[in-house]
């Protein structure tokens, strides 16, 4: 079994030297407005009641999972670009790979989730209230946390039992489950199998759902009368679909087809890891126009309790 009492190196970036001050304040800059905006997202739908609907319920789901992964890996990879200090604790390697592994496979079965609201909206409108319900929504998001919880014990916990009996050095900036695997000296086949299947089941299943669902969405849309109408629909799930294609498609291509360098293995995780939490609210609310009026009506109420603050002082 994994030995405890000692540490793990995280080889990261190092063999580019010369790029890791300039990764540092990227992903500091990364880490700074993936804290801002996903918290800002949780804020907005609890203060504003007109946020308060099935969609940014999914938003909030989705904002928890962002901010995760990136108090889970972005913290650690900060301190390893900024000094020569590599190492990162047994347990710390092993809190990673249990937290990394819940959060980004609940997050393949969220983005899919995600779909039926739009899906239900478009193709049933009638029954949108009933379907979407808040008890509905709730089960469907306890579905996706409870089945990447059951995925990632059964996979970190295999992980963890198997025998590592070369250096404990990883190619990686991150305690990731393959690459783990690859300092192990004894039988890894069922860790192989439970691999395949959780990714056979999380990244390449739900993308094949976003995908039916996207499909009878658009033969729903273009069957509207009017262009407006059409438009619309297009727009309101064009963000979802950008999300999905972000996070899923680098995660397909990792666990499904090995990349054959671990650079490439690397920059992919870095995408969905670092770049991805910090780019799905600027997806999601640029061209929100709830949002933005919701911003708008935050900041004019506290426009107007300064207002009646210094109106109160002048007359005292």
């Amino acid at each position: 079994n994994c030995d405890f009492s000692r540490t793990f190196v995280l080889l990261g970036f190092s063999e580019f030297l010369w790029l890791e001050r300039l990764l540092f304040a990227v992903v500091l800059v990364s880490y700074i407005l993936t804290l801002v905006g996903n918290s800002s997202i949780m804020l907005l739908s609890l203060v504003d009641p007109r946020l308060q609907t099935s969609m940014y319920f999914f938003l909030d789901n989705l904002s928890l999972l962002d901010l995760g992964i990136t108090c889970t890996i972005v913290l650690q990879l900060l301190t390893n670009l900024w000094g020569p200090d590599k190492t990162i604790t047994a347990w710390g390697c092993i809190t990673q790979l249990y937290v990394y592994t819940w959060v980004g496979t609940t997050e393949c079965a969220l983005l899919a989730m995600m779909t039926i609201d739009p899906y239900v909206a478009i193709c049933q409108p009638l029954q949108y209230i009933l379907i979407m319900r808040t008890s509905v929504c709730m089960q469907m998001a306890a579905a996706c946390w409870s089945s990447g919880l059951a995925n990632a014990l059964l996979q970190a916990t295999l992980t963890v039992q198997l025998p590592l009996c070369r250096h404990h050095t990883l190619d990686h900036f991150f305690c990731e489950i393959p690459m783990l695997i690859k300092l192990a000296c004894g039988d890894t086949s069922a860790n192989d199998l439970a691999l395949a299947i959780g990714a056979i089941l999380f990244a390449l299943l739900s993308p094949i759902l976003v995908l039916i669902s996207y499909t009878l969405i658009a033969r729903a849309v273009l069957k509207l009368p009017s262009a407006e109408g059409r438009h619309k629909a297009l727009s309101t799930c064009s963000s979802h679909l950008l999300a999905v294609t972000m996070y899923v498609a680098p995660a397909m291509y990792m666990y499904l087809q090995s990349p054959a360098h671990s650079t490439q293995a690397k920059f992919l995780s870095f995408f969905y890891c670092v770049m991805t939490p910090v780019l799905n609210p600027f997806i999601y609310t640029l061209r929100n126009k709830d949002v933005k009026r919701a911003w708008k009506r935050i900041l004019q109420s506290q426009g107007g309790v300064q207002s009646l603050k210094a109106r109160c002082k002048i007359q005292n």
